[in-house]
C-alpha cells in the first residue's frame, strides 16, 4: 500500500467523529498537515493508486454469511438524522433541535448514551452497568427525554462509544493497554482505549446498549469499534491480554456478538466506520474490515465528510470544495465493497458534513451552508442512498436545506 495513503488512513481513523478539526497543535496534526496535500498518483478512477488485496475467503474474510439482512424493524422510516450530544439532549438546545425536525423532513436524533470519554450520560441504578461504568447526569431525566422524542415522532438512536474509553481505562488498567513504565497508554489527545480482546468490555458495552433499548431507543449505534490508531506500531511495546485471533476478527466478532445479544430486544444495530475503509483494503492495524463489520449490522454508517479526503481523491484537488463529487465517489466505492454481501447487505446510512473545515487553510475549503449540504444529499440520492446523518459537533445545523 502507498505509505502516504496508509498514514492518511490511520490519521483519519484517529479522529472517529471529529470535534470539527484534527489535532493541529500536536505532532499528529503536524504530520497530517505535511501529508495532506501530497497524496501521490491517483488512479484514473479517482482513488489513490492502491490495488485491493482480497482477504482469504473473499471480502468477508471467510466468516460464515452475515445476517444483516434480517432487519428487526422492517417498517422503520428512511432515517434522516442529526447528531445530538448529551449536553444538548439534556439542555436548552433540545427545543431548537426539535423545532428543526418538526419543520423539516429530518426525523431522527443520534444521542450520546455513552460518550467519547466513556461516561454513561444519565443516572442509572443498573448494577450491571455500575460494575464498570461511571454515570454522569448530563441528561437529567432520560425517561422524560424519551417521552418528548416520542411526542415529536423522532426516531431515537443511541450512540455508544465502545473501545475509546478513558474513564474505564483509568478505573481498570487491566482492561486497557499499559506501557512499559506501568502507565495507561494515551494517544495524542490524551484519550485511552480499552482492550477489544477483553470479553468483559464487550459485555459492559452491550449491557449499556440493552438498557438503552429498554428505555425506548430503536437503534444502537456503536462508534470507535476499533483498536487505537497506529496500533500495529505500538502493540509490541504495550502490555495487554490477547489471543491468537486477528484484530479484524476480534472487532467483527464483537459486532456479531452484539447483534445477537440485542436482536431479541427488537433494536437495530449500526456501526460508524471511517470513510476511507470503503476505498482501501482492510485496516488491519486498527482491526476494521468494512465488509466483515457490515455483514453483521443492520445499518452501516461510513463517515464520508468531504473535508476528510485529501488531494487526489475522486479526481478532486480539494475534496472539501467539491461535496457532490466527493460523496459520489465515496458511494461508488462503498457499493463495490458491499456487493459481496448480496442479501446480507445492510442499510447504507452515511454521516455527512454540516460544518466548515477552516483548518484546511485558505483556498482549500469552503464555508458549508445549504448548498453544500444539499449537494451531498443529492450525491447520495443519485447513488441510490436515501438515508443520512448530519454531523456538527456543536449541534448547530444549517437552515434552509431541502432534506
Amino acid at each position: 500500500m502507498n505509505v502516504l495513503l496508509t498514514l492518511l488512513l490511520l490519521l483519519q481513523s484517529a479522529w472517529g467523529h471529529p470535534q470539527q478539526k484534527p489535532e493541529s497543535e500536536n505532532a499528529l496534526g503536524k504530520v497530517w498537515q505535511l501529508a495532506w496535500h501530497n497524496l501521490e498518483n491517483p488512479k484514473p478512477g479517482g482513488s489513490p493508486a492502491v490495488e485491493p488485496e482480497p482477504a482469504a475467503g473473499g471480502e468477508s474474510g471467510g466468516e460464515e454469511p452475515g445476517t444483516a439482512g434480517k432487519d428487526p424493524q422492517p417498517d422503520a422510516p428512511k432515517v434522516k438524522g442529526v447528531y445530538v450530544t448529551a449536553y444538548s439532549a439534556g439542555g436548552e438546545r433540545l427545543s431548537t433541535l426539535l423545532g428543526l425536525l418538526d419543520k423539516t423532513e429530518l426525523n431522527a436524533m443520534v444521542i450520546d448514551v455513552k460518550d467519547d470519554l466513556g461516561y454513561i450520560t444519565y443516572k442509572t441504578d443498573n448494577p450491571e452497568l455500575l460494575k464498570l461504568g461511571t454515570p454522569m447526569r448530563f441528561i437529567k431525566d432520560i425517561g422524560a427525554l424519551m417521552e418528548t422524542l416520542k411526542k415529536h415522532e423522532v426516531y431515537p438512536i443511541a450512540r455508544i462509544v465502545v473501545f475509546k474509553d478513558s474513564v474505564l481505562a483509568k478505573k481498570h488498567p487491566e482492561l486497557s493497554f499499559v506501557t512499559a513504565n506501568g502507565t495507561i497508554w494515551q494517544n495524542g489527545k490524551k484519550d485511552s482505549f480499552v482492550n477489544p480482546y477483553r470479553k468483559e468490555v464487550w459485555d459492559y458495552n452491550i449491557a449499556v446498549a440493552k438498557e438503552a433499548a429498554k428505555l425506548g431507543f430503536k437503534e444502537i449505534q456503536f462508534d470507535y469499534v476499533r483498536f487505537p490508531e497506529g496500533f500495529e506500531n505500538k502493540a509490541d511495546s504495550l502490555k495487554f491480554t490477547k489471543s491468537d485471533e486477528s484484530r479484524t476478527d476480534v472487532v467483527s466478532g464483537f459486532v456479531k456478538y452484539a447483534r445477537e445479544q440485542l436482536e431479541p430486544l427488537g433494536v437495530r444495530v449500526s456501526v460508524d466506520i471511517f470513510g476511507y475503509a470503503a476505498s482501501v483494503p482492510a485496516a488491519e492495524g486498527i482491526g476494521q474490515d468494512f465488509a466483515k463489520i457490515s455483514s453483521h449490522v443492520n445499518v452501516i454508517s461510513p463517515m464520508i465528510y468531504p473535508s476528510h479526503y485529501s488531494t487526489g481523491w475522486f479526481k478532486q484537488k480539494d475534496p472539501d470544495k467539491a461535496p457532490y463529487e466527493t460523496i459520489k465517489g465515496a458511494m461508488v466505492d462503498t457499493h463495490k465493497k458491499l456487493d459481496s454481501l448480496a442479501d446480507a447487505k445492510p442499510v447504507i446510512r452515511p454521516w455527512i458534513q454540516d460544518f466548515t473545515a477552516s483548518w484546511l487553510g485558505s483556498g482549500h475549503y469552503v464555508k458549508y451552508g445549504a448548498a453544500q449540504v444539499q449537494a451531498q444529499i443529492k450525491a447520495l440520492h443519485d447513488s441510490g442512498v436515501d438515508e443520512y446523518l448530519l454531523w456538527n459537533a456543536t449541534n448547530r445545523y444549517t437552515a434552509g436545506v431541502q432534506y
